[in-house]
């Protein structure tokens, strides 16, 4: 399916064209495409920018997934991809990506605009999982808050289904850091003045 907004290279415009209309400021680049300069950035295209590296098959996950959904301002230079849990994919080679080989259930998985992505709470939990290594702690706290201030991620289901899986890498850290924010949540909204009663 072809997303009028975004263009791949080779798909509609080769590269030399789209690198010529970019110098020109007709386009802008996007994750792995281009679309308008006066189009608006936002998950749909994002995520459609990403088709070329995922086929049908491969869900856009972690830092890719939280991109998409607006709560990275970058990309990163290099996506991370995983297989829906139906799917066996052999060795993926593809410089643009990064090829993690676990299944991701069906319920886990949004449909963006013919793309698959990792909802919105699988993004959460994988992210935040990540907190206890020290080089990804302070991109990954931004990450998670992000996701709960958006009003994308409800923190209490992040924690229930985290405690419900069993021998999951990186999920203590991680529940500690959404219980944390939900319990700052709690004392702002204790701490917030209390409306008087208007009476007619």
């Amino acid at each position: 399916m072809l997303w009028p907004l975004i263009y791949l290279p080779g798909e509609r415009l080769s590269v030399a064209e789209l690198s010529a209309a970019r110098l020109d400021g007709d386009v802008v680049e996007i994750g792995e495409g281009y679309m308008p300069a006066d189009a608006i950035e936002s998950t749909a295209t994002r995520a459609a920018s990403l088709r070329s590296i995922c086929g049908s098959r491969l869900v856009v996950g972690l830092w890719s997934a939280a991109w998409v959904y607006g709560v990275l301002p970058d990309p990163p230079s290099r996506h991370s991809v995983m297989r829906g849990a139906a799917h066996r994919v052999g060795n993926l080679i593809d410089r643009r990506a990064i090829f993690h080989d676990v299944g991701v259930e069906e319920q886990d998985v949004a449909d963006v605009e013919g793309v698959l992505v990792t909802s919105p709470l699988r993004t959460l939990i994988d992210v935040a999982r990540r907190i206890r290594e020290p080089e990804h702690r302070e991109r990954a706290t931004s990450v998670v808050v992000a996701l709960i201030e958006a009003g994308l991620v409800d923190p209490r289901e992040a924690i229930t289904r985290m405690d419900t899986v069993k021998r999951l890498p990186g999920s203590k850290h991680a529940r500690r850091e959404i219980a944390a924010h939900l319990e700052g949540i709690r004392e702002q909204a204790a701490n917030l003045p209390r409306q008087p009663v208007v009476t007619r």
